[in-house]
């Protein structure tokens, strides 16, 4: 099996996408967006690698927990056969709903490699670069040149326009953790691996 390069993951969020879900914020972009909030999951250096079968199991074990998973990044896209992988696994053993986040457009997107195979798997995908000059925090935007796509019809508009625009966590461990389109003036640190 592929693995990941895991920047962090929440295990329990409701401001990355509707209901209750996983986020897994992978490591590693080269789009340099200016502005990015996370700017620390640029590096493409491993951070925490994961083996996809071993989050499919962890995602699988919660499932009745959470209403699904948001991928998120860095970049998902530069790590697509791994995203490809998680995303087939996921839709086949669970009900979960699966939002990807990606700088790239939907057409940049489908041009590459896995590309196409990845958004058959996904309910919604957010695209394109985020200009801080279009900011916007809201709807899972954070700039409004961003594209929002309903590639399935489990979710419309209304379900993206209810999700807070940010959230603090406080983890098992004591760490805070600031999460959501609405924090993009902050910057912030993930705990490590096991800790979220």
């Amino acid at each position: 099996m592929a693995s990941l390069n895991v920047h962090a993951m929440v295990a329990r969020s409701r401001a990355n996408g509707p209901g209750v879900r996983r986020v897994i914020w992978l490591q590693g972009c080269r789009l340099n967006c200016p502005g990015c909030f996370n700017p620390e999951t640029h590096s493409h250096q491993p951070r925490e690698v994961w083996q996809v079968e071993e989050l499919v199991r962890l995602i699988e074990h919660e499932q009745e927990a959470i209403e699904g998973i948001t991928l998120s990044g860095g970049e998902p896209m530069e790590q697509a056969t791994g995203v490809l992988e998680l995303v087939r696994h996921i839709r086949a053993v669970t009900r979960l709903s699966i939002i990807l986040f990606s700088g790239y457009t939907r057409q940049e997107i489908e041009e590459q490699p896995h590309g196409s195979e990845i958004l058959r798997q996904v309910d919604v995908l957010i695209a394109g670069r985020y200009d801080p000059s279009q900011h916007l925090a809201r709807g899972l935007r954070g700039s409004a040149n961003q594209e929002v796509h309903f590639i399935t019809n489990r979710y419309a508009p209304n379900d993206l326009e209810s999700v807070p625009s940010a959230e603090v966590l406080i983890t098992a461990d004591g760490s805070v953790i600031l999460s959501g389109i609405g924090i993009c003036d902050c910057r912030f640190t993930f705990p490590r691996r096991g800790t979220g």
